[in-house]
């Protein structure tokens, strides 16, 4: 828009040999010119001697000096003054033949040249000048003389330049502007934000994420781009747990019979054979383990529970666990509320609360007790996994959850497993509609995190 106008005050400046103040003034000159007319009806009926007090009464309502000057540019009346040489060339410009006298009864005729405009500096004045004819009743003629105001700024001066009506006109184009382009920008700023979740949605692996955008645009285009970019992200994401899963599943046969195989062998070997078998059977029993928690992580990924939440008591679920998996010289606090319930599967969150416990028994239950605590606040369960170990760096935290993923320190046979665990377990959560996280603590130890929606009762 603004380049729009500056584009039609260029052209009008060149076409009609106009500028935007001259538009601006236009009402101001015309006040100027019926003022200065007025003046020149009352000189003939004024003594010459009261010429600068007639001028002078002026100036409270135009806020600017007069003065009168005939055609050579010698001052009659106002304010003494030096005129710079712009305005005494306008004063002494020819403005056409002389005017004849006026028909008794008549007023003067009027101008052929109505005013004049001249900015100087040093200090900035603004002269505008109203050539107007005076009556002499002595010779019975009309003499050109100009009538030249004085203004220290055109903006400012109330007479010259009334910003009422620009204003107006300014709040009228800004509510109109407003009405038609607010329903537009919204529309717009609407539709983005809903591309913009649904990105963010999708960048988080809620592939099921669509857009419902009813447009017929870009954006609408662009929806349409997103959708089918979800869909098949979905499908090939779907395809590799499946595949992922099928290959768990079909090596738990093979593997089963290795083991009947090696338990049979572990029978009838030698006594200098059996460090053999016995190493045979660590391999595999690892890879059982490994097979395992990959079909564990699979199917968590591709069944969500069949049947629907259900209460879950917090503080059973964590004695089960630790019936399991806590052993000698790790020792285990609670916290624990016996009446506090969550909704979730009872499978998964048992499993899920059972790899971060033997994580914390792996990395630190002979550093400090594990803490397991669980707190209701907003609607949501807290339940902490807190330990004394050495904690994860903190560009690692996010990456735990990653399936396969190891820190460095885990990356021993003897001290870590396959990178699974964090990541069934914020399978299994967000199966449930929580959430999960870890963070250090000071001045050392990690905090495992989970969030799962409180049970009302």
């Amino acid at each position: 828009m603004f380049l729009l106008v500056l584009v039609f005050a260029v052209f009008v400046r060149i076409q009609y040999r106009l500028d935007l103040g001259s538009l601006l003034l236009s009402p101001g000159r015309d006040r100027i010119l019926a003022v200065s007319r007025l003046i020149a009806l009352q000189l003939p009926n004024t003594e010459r001697k009261d010429w600068d007090r007639l001028l002078a009464g002026y100036t409270s309502t135009t806020h600017a000096s007069a003065r009168l000057f005939n055609a050579q540019g010698t001052q009659l009346a106002g304010p003494p003054v030096t005129l710079p040489q712009a305005v005494l060339a306008e004063v002494r410009r020819d403005h056409g033949p002389p005017m004849e006298p006026p028909g008794m009864g008549h007023p003067p005729p009027p101008p052929p040249f109505p005013a004049f405009l001249v900015r100087t500096i040093s200090p900035t004045r603004y002269w505008v000048g109203a050539h107007v004819p005076v009556f002499d009743r002595s010779a019975m003629s009309a003499h050109e003389m100009t009538l030249v105001w004085t203004f220290p700024s055109l903006w400012t001066s109330s007479f010259l330049f009334d910003s009422t009506p620009w204003l107006a006109a300014a709040l009228v184009v800004i509510l109109v502007s407003a009405a038609c382009w607010l329903p537009l920008i919204r529309g717009l700023t609407h539709s983005i934000s809903q591309l913009t979740a649904a990105t963010g949605a999708i960048a988080e692996g809620k592939l099921e994420t669509r857009l419902s955008l009813r447009r017929h645009d870009e954006l609408g285009q662009l929806s349409e781009a997103i959708n089918r970019m979800a869909e098949r992200l979905s499908g090939f994401v779907h395809g590799q747990r499946r595949f992922l899963s099928d290959v768990a599943h079909e090596l738990c046969s093979p593997i089963a019979r290795i083991q009947v195989s090696l338990g049979i062998l572990d029978q009838r070997a030698q006594d200098n054979q059996k460090k053999y078998v016995d190493g045979v059977q660590e391999e595999v029993e690892h890879m059982s383990g490994l097979v395992n928690e990959l079909l564990l992580f699979s199917r968590a990924q591709l069944n969500t529970p069949t049947t629907p939440l259900i209460h879950v008591n917090v503080a059973e679920t964590v004695r089960r666990v630790l019936g399991r998996e806590a052993g000698e010289g790790a020792p285990v606090e609670t916290h624990l509320d016996e009446r506090t319930e969550v909704l979730a599967h009872p499978e998964y969150l048992f499993r899920s609360l059972a790899n971060v416990v033997r994580n914390a028994i792996r990395y630190a239950g002979e550093r400090g007790p594990i803490v397991i605590s669980a707190q209701e606040k907003d609607g949501m369960v807290s339940i902490t996994v807190a330990d004394q170990g050495p904690g994860i760096p903190e560009a690692e935290l996010e990456a735990v959850f990653k399936p396969f993923y190891r820190p460095e320190y885990a990356r021993q046979r003897e001290t870590g497993g396959v990178g699974l665990g964090l990541a069934i377990v914020r399978t299994c959560i967000e199966a449930c509609g929580g959430t999960v996280q870890c963070r250090n603590r000071s001045p050392r130890g990690l905090e495992v995190e989970i969030k799962l929606p409180i049970a009302q009762p």
